[in-house]
């Protein structure tokens, strides 16, 4: 038997600390009183209108908001996190259980399940700590007798003689449930929220909640996986039964965890706070004497520039002084002047002379003996207020997250993947921030997301643009340090997505298609083998085409994918719908033209002609290498127009411009590029011969929730 007053940790709301009241379930699955849910949204919602949450607490004293909580409310405030007026409104509530954004859908509030097995715990707990007080009945004339039972479908409590006139014999309201003396009643039948006048019949595996046979039907749930209510009933029963064997089993295990924290808890107290303590402010006084050190000596340097300057101004002013008339080098001159003997002033004049010419031409290029101005003393500052602002307690006991660049993605959207180079998960969440690289603007502010897995999906970023990604691990308050950033470039043009047609010209005889159709493998098998019985030698066979199923007729459009490594032959490139009917004619010929007994040509200027008619721009790939076509523009040594095969390469169509290109998706570096005509429509087109494969390149695809599957 459970001791209800053990349970009371589990029966306490985690937004107002008092025992639930109406709970709710989130789809983080965690429980908030409802009084609570609505108090907290006021004041999520009232930090968006603010643009801070200094206020935002102070709505209810009811409430207590978490520091954390409303760091993350500021922080999502600043990074400018918006709703679209345009699409449908969207709501967010940060838990206070799990402390992450929770996205209530459209709804809200009103889309949430009341949790009444809660509630009637919380009820039973209630009821055993005032076991003193007994429950009245709700009928009784005064004074009232103490009821001894509650009828679930009325909603109230009887004693037995009320019981009995309110529930006559042979009446329909003999039949209603009746249970001991209670205040919690809740509804036999559990009704959607979405559609109030339907019950709940069957489980929603994807998001975890009960919904009715409309939600399937037509709702948001009507692409989701369901079961029906008994078989989730019956399978989560059995696992939480069987977790909680697992546990009652491990009792001893648990109480030596126990004891083992109690020392722990000591110790922390004792020990480890007192020296984490004196360490940080020594850290602290070291920065501070560092500072005072650097501001005298800047000080000092800025008072000796000031006076070495006055000097040299006082000096010059003196000078000039003697400039005036009867006064210093003017008055001297002026009474040499009044000497009669001629040797005696030649003596004197000619030194005299000099100095006047010097102060002459002084005079005429004017110039201040030193700057007035102390622009060379500005401390520049920003690097070191920088680095301040980001000062935060590094632990060892955290390892620096490094984003791993070949799991890392980067098409439709940007997929950033990392891990810690010790394989082991030590920390709480993980923050990952992002900018664009621009040259024009030296401080860019970072855009700051919050993630609890090791992966995260960024969409709407620029097109051709590059962008720099770092990460950190946070475990409480304690962080690592800054991943290594990685910069990754968007493709040149929106994402085009399509896949391979298998009817238009598709030949199923010497290609295969995934059920999925996004990859083609060509089959050299024994239409091959039977073809090569009229190949003479310098013949060549042919090529076997195949097309997107989707066609482009304006703008700018990138596509990627990848080529196997073992492939003999692929050609890759676009075709125009005015010649998709010549291009699968073509292929239909096993031999070369110059040994068909019927073609009346025996010299290589057919192949001259074969080369002018191609009714496609195609580059050739294969053997691991990409083969730049021959043009004029490029370059006459064979060697250098091969270049190794990218693991991924991207075609991008201009239709405006009337150009295509070809690219290391990778790095989306443009490999080649030349005119095409877009008179028509454009579709991608690929050939394949011999052993070959190609894969289309996915897209990277939002994840629905990010929420631990405790169940």
């Amino acid at each position: 038997k459970v001791t209800i007053k053990g349970i009371e940790r589990e029966l306490i709301c985690p937004a107002c600390k008092e025992l639930f009241t109406h709970p709710l379930i989130l789809p983080c699955q965690h429980n908030v009183c409802h009084k609570c849910v609505k108090e907290i949204l006021f004041a999520f919602e009232d930090s968006f209108a603010d643009g801070g949450s200094e206020s935002s607490n102070q709505s209810s004293p009811r409430i207590r908001i978490s520091s954390s909580s409303m760091d993350r409310i500021d922080r999502i405030s600043r990074s400018g996190r918006k709703r679209n007026s345009l699409t449908p409104r969207s709501t967010l509530f940060p838990c206070p259980g799990c402390q992450r954004d929770i996205d209530l859908g459209e709804r809200g509030i009103n889309g949430l399940f009341r949790n009444f097995t809660l509630e009637t715990i919380v009820e039973r707990y209630r009821q055993a700590a005032r076991a003193a007080i007994a429950i009245m009945c709700d009928f009784c004339k005064p004074p009232p007798q103490e009821s001894t039972k509650s009828c679930m479908d009325c909603s109230a409590s009887f004693c037995n003689e009320c019981f009995k006139i309110h529930h006559p014999w042979g009446t329909v309201k003999a039949q209603h449930e009746y249970v001991g003396p209670t205040t919690n009643f809740r509804p036999k039948i559990l009704m959607c929220p979405e559609h109030e006048m339907e019950r709940v019949n069957m489980y929603c595996e994807i998001c975890r909640r009960p919904v009715c046979h409309l939600c399937k039907l037509g709702g948001c749930h009507a692409n989701h996986r369901v079961t029906t209510m008994s078989s989730a009933y019956k399978t989560l029963k059995e696992k939480l039964s069987k977790d909680i064997e697992y546990l009652i089993s491990k009792e001893s295990q648990v109480k030596a965890h126990i004891t083992q924290l109690d020392l722990l808890l000591k110790e922390t107290e004792v020990n480890d706070f007192k020296r984490a303590k004196e360490e940080a402010s020594q850290n602290f006084e070291k920065l501070f004497h560092v500072l005072e050190e650097k501001k005298s000596a800047t000080l000092r340097a800025i008072e000796t520039s000031k006076n070495l300057r006055m000097e040299k101004l006082q000096s010059q002013a003196e000078e000039y002084q003697g400039l005036l008339e009867n006064n210093g080098l003017v008055g001297y001159a002026q009474e040499v002047l009044k000497e009669t003997d001629p040797s005696c002033f030649v003596q004197t004049a000619k030194q005299l002379h000099v100095r006047i010419q010097k102060a002459t031409e002084s005079l005429k290029s004017f110039r201040p003996a030193a700057e007035t101005t102390f622009e060379d003393f500005v401390v520049d500052i920003s690097e070191q207020e920088e680095i301040l602002s980001d000062l935060s307690f590094h632990s060892k006991g955290i390892e620096t997250p490094e984003i791993n660049e070949e799991q890392t993605r980067m098409y439709n959207r940007a997929l950033i993947s990392w891990e810690c180079p010790g394989k082991r998960d030590s920390a709480d969440i993980y923050v990952l921030e992002y900018h664009k690289l621009n040259r024009e603007e030296e401080n860019v502010a970072w855009q700051e997301i919050e993630v609890c897995s090791k992966s995260k999906v960024i969409p709407d970023l620029d097109d051709d643009s590059s962008y720099a990604f770092r990460v950190r691990a946070y475990k409480g308050s304690i962080c690592s340090p800054w991943s290594r950033e990685v910069i990754l470039r968007t493709p040149p043009a929106p994402v085009f997505s399509f896949l391979f047609d298998d009817k238009c010209g598709y030949n199923s005889e010497h290609l295969l298609l995934n059920p999925r159709r996004t990859s083609v493998e060509s089959r050299a098998g024994f239409p091959l083998l039977l073809g090569s019985e009229r190949m003479q030698v310098g013949c060549y066979t042919t090529l076997d085409y195949i097309i997107g199923d989707t066609g482009i007729a304006k703008g700018k459009h990138f596509w990627a994918f990848h080529v196997e490594a073992y492939s003999y032959l692929v050609k890759v490139g676009v075709v125009s719908s005015n010649k998709i009917q010549k291009l699968f004619h073509n292929t239909h010929d096993v031999a070369s033209p110059r040994y068909e007994q019927d073609s009346g040509h025996d010299s290589g200027s057919e192949d001259a002609f074969f080369d002018s008619l191609q009714p496609l721009t195609l580059v050739t790939l294969g053997m691991k290498k990409f083969f730049i076509p021959t043009t004029p523009a490029a370059p006459k040594d064979p060697a250098s127009r091969i270049l190794p095969l990218p693991s991924c390469l991207g075609i991008c169509l201009d239709c405006d411009k009337g150009k295509v290109g070809f690219y290391d998706a990778g790095c989306m570096k443009c490999l080649y590029e030349c005119e095409v005509d877009c008179s028509g429509i454009m579709y991608p087109a690929f050939a394949l011969m011999g052993g070959a494969a190609v894969h289309l390149e996915e897209a990277v695809m939002a994840k629905y929730g990010e929420y631990c599957d405790d169940i």
